[in-house]
């Protein structure tokens, strides 16, 4: 089996966050031709720990990039672009970057190819615009997945609004309203995102476009950034992780909390476990988007 590369700092700031960006040799600027597209969470109105502006804003404006995002399919402050986009500069992001709520005007359709929940991924409209994407993930807990990082950050956070619904329901409705009422296996739930996050790597392989994945760890809740009542951190401070490849990018990041000492991680393991949270990591590298087996190089 492959091994892929990922690289490590325990340094969260933005010389940190540039030093592993660098080490992955990748310019994804294409030496500034490309328009780059930067995938953050913009964070619920009321969450306290999405990426901060004075951690990712140098480097996110090194690449010169537009920070993309889609519309939420649960009811809140960011199910509308409008509404979107002021919770956006609420938290800063507005201060450093462009803000693109990709599916503004619309969505289309990718397809999902050896799927068994999803027979297609629907995205938004404007991430046919970017050139090259960056993957840049908060690590963290989640209500529903167990944990979030580059996976979620590319199936959920890239899905439009009603693709969104599609994922969260298995493939069974693409109503924000009704994806919340029907029932299925957690199991199937997990999967769904391996399959959506599969489907836009394979989309961005045929369009030739490259895509790099990073994950901060820090500010470890047990709650997503998309939880208006998200809880304090339950762990200390990680360190950012970075890769060519989003499974052992999100494999290397649960392994460092399976290994960590920290008291709190028994509470984060907790969680991602009853959601059945790393059952993605296995299924995701049996769809071929990656490999669960890797060398961490700590830089």
């Amino acid at each position: 089996m492959e091994r892929t590369k990922v690289y490590f700092t325990k340094d969260i700031s933005p010389k940190g966050l540039q030093k592993v960006y660098e080490a992955l040799g990748v310019d994804i600027t294409n030496g500034g031709k490309n328009k780059v597209g930067v995938k953050v969470s913009t964070g619920e109105d009321g969450a306290k720990g999405y990426l901060k502006p004075e951690l990712i804003g140098p480097f996110v404006k090194s690449v010169n990039g537009t920070i993309i995002e889609c519309n939420t399919a649960y009811p809140g402050a960011r199910n509308t672009a409008k509404d979107h986009i002021k919770v956006a500069e609420k938290h800063g992001f507005t201060s450093y970057a462009d803000v693109d709520i990709m599916d503004a005007d619309g969505d289309f359709k990718i397809p999902v190819k050896n799927g068994k929940h999803l027979g297609y991924d629907l995205i938004g409209n404007n991430f046919k615009n970017y050139d090259a994407i960056i993957n840049l993930a908060h690590g963290k807990g989640h209500t529903m997945g167990g944990f979030g990082a580059n996976l979620k950050n590319q199936s959920i956070g890239i899905a439009s609004r009603n693709g969104k619904a599609y994922i969260h329901s298995c493939g069974k409705t693409k109503s924000p309203k009704l994806c919340w009422v029907l029932k299925h296996p957690q199991i199937d739930f997990i999967e769904s995102m391996a399959e959506a996050a599969t489907a836009v790597a394979d989309y961005l392989r045929g369009e030739n476009k490259p895509i790099i994945y990073i994950t901060v760890a820090n500010a470890l809740s047990l709650d997503c950034d998309c939880d208006a009542n998200q809880g304090d951190p339950v762990m200390g401070d990680i360190g950012i992780f970075a890769s060519l490849d989003p499974v052992a990018n999100d494999q290397a990041f649960i392994d460092a909390i399976w290994a960590s000492k920290d008291e709190g991680a028994k509470d984060l393991k907790e969680r991602i476990d009853t959601r059945e949270g790393r059952a993605i990591l296995p299924y995701a590298e049996k769809l071929g988007l990656g490999s669960t087996v890797y060398d961490l190089i700590e830089i």
